[in-house]
């Protein structure tokens, strides 16, 4: 495989190949992930994930325009997506951020858990998988679902940046909420 150092580069890989890449690169640190990143989908599984994922984050209502990030403490971080609806700019999807193991390869990745706290990415068990390609430039591994087989489906993005400040924490924790093997099963492999 090229060395791939660009967004136009990832643009151009299947998802195996975005998959067989992510391998093969390293988790950022959470010191690192600070500030907004633009987003944008790369190639997706199949016809009904692209469909749907221009359906949900590119539409003429609503157009995804980043994650954002910051550090808490050494262990944790927040963040949230950004969209412009309707001529504004919204935040929404807040996410606990950390360095776990990937649920692809076992190895270090920065992991967006959004069952952390209360919404729809929540509800469905969401978690995103980044590492860095080059500096300002990261690769993202999607998954969601109720069950296992639907979570080991993943659904590539790309981030650069940062390209803004991080606006603000948002978001309202769940009580109680552990992370566990649906978010990230690596931790809990025997």
């Amino acid at each position: 495989m090229e060395v791939i150092t660009s967004a136009e580069a990832l643009s151009r890989l299947a998802t195996d190949e975005l998959l067989r890449l992510f391998a093969t690169l390293p988790a950022p640190d959470l010191a690192e992930m600070q500030g907004e990143y633009a987003a944008r989908l790369l190639a997706q599984p199949h016809w009904l994930a692209t469909l749907a994922g221009r359906a949900v984050l590119d539409n003429p209502f609503r157009s995804w325009l980043c994650k954002a990030f910051r550090p808490v403490d050494g262990e944790t971080g927040r963040g949230y997506n950004t969209f412009l609806q309707r001529g504004r700019v919204v935040q929404c999807y807040p996410m606990l951020t950390l360095i776990a193991p990937s649920r692809f390869d076992g190895q270090p990745a920065y992991q967006l858990v959004y069952r952390h706290f209360h919404s729809t990415c929540g509800t469905v068990h969401m978690v995103d998988e980044v590492r860095r390609v080059a500096p300002g430039l990261y690769l993202g591994m999607g998954t969601y679902g109720f069950t296992e087989k639907q979570r080991r489906i993943a659904y590539p993005f790309l981030l650069e940046g940062p390209v803004g400040a991080y606006r603000g924490d948002i978001g309202r924790a769940r009580e109680n909420f552990e992370i566990g093997a649906r978010e990230i099963p690596a931790l809990f492999a025997n």
